[in-house]
């Protein structure tokens, strides 16, 4: 499903982020990402999704080429994600509905089937009864729950997340992996980057540990 091979990754004007990271995922894992701030846990998400590519090295999705991949083409690799970022990127003007709406209506879904998927997606997280609520009125839990109904309403084969999480109580941290834990058992490869401690040692799953750059595999 997901194969790095040597890769590295820099920006210009700064120090190797990624130093000949190589790993496989397979289609269905349960993968956690782990490492201090500034590991690279970020950067390997963005390269997993294409929203960058490697400096060198390769990295395929499927039998994709990520490095080779034209432009045009990256929209089409990344309707296979679902992403979950740190700072959520909801549409604070428009209602949750509208938020959850919005990659089924760039996949071209919409009406009744684009309705049902939405309502089933917000249930899911239990924020069902709250379509028309803008972002801003939630509270940080239910906006990150609100971020995972978008992520995972086009029914992604791979739910990507970043420390989804952050700054959340336990209970919610409990809640949000149970859902992630959800999606993986439905046939989802799902990827976590987090500092959750607790997670990565009572849930069995393959961990990639990232230090300052290199990766080891538990």
């Amino acid at each position: 499903m997901i194969r790095f091979d040597q890769v590295n990754k820099r920006y210009r004007g700064s120090d190797e982020i990624l130093r000949n990271v190589s790993f496989e995922i397979e289609a269905g894992e349960l993968v956690f990402i782990t490492g201090h701030s500034g590991a690279g846990k970020s950067t390997l998400l963005k390269l997993m999704a294409g929203i960058e590519r490697p400096s060198s090295g390769t990295v395929l999705i499927g039998n994709q080429n990520i490095s080779k991949l034209r432009p045009r083409m990256l929209p089409y690799l990344r309707r296979k994600f679902g992403l979950v970022f740190q700072d959520h990127k909801l549409l604070y003007d428009r209602s949750c509905f509208e938020n959850v709406a919005l990659p089924l209506y760039i996949n071209g879904i919409t009406g009744q089937e684009a309705a049902r998927r939405i309502r089933a997606a917000l249930d899911k997280v239990g924020l069902l009864g709250k379509e028309k609520a803008i972002p801003i009125t939630l509270s940080g839990g239910e906006q990150q729950r609100l971020a995972i109904a978008r992520a995972v309403v086009s029914r992604p084969a791979i739910l990507i997340a970043d420390e989804p999480t952050g700054n959340l109580d336990e209970a919610y941290a409990s809640d949000i992996m149970t859902l992630f834990l959800a999606f993986q058992q439905v046939g989802a490869t799902v990827i976590i980057a987090t500092h959750d401690a607790h997670s990565i040692q009572s849930i069995p799953a393959k961990v990639l540990h990232l230090d300052h750059g290199k990766l080891s595999v538990s």
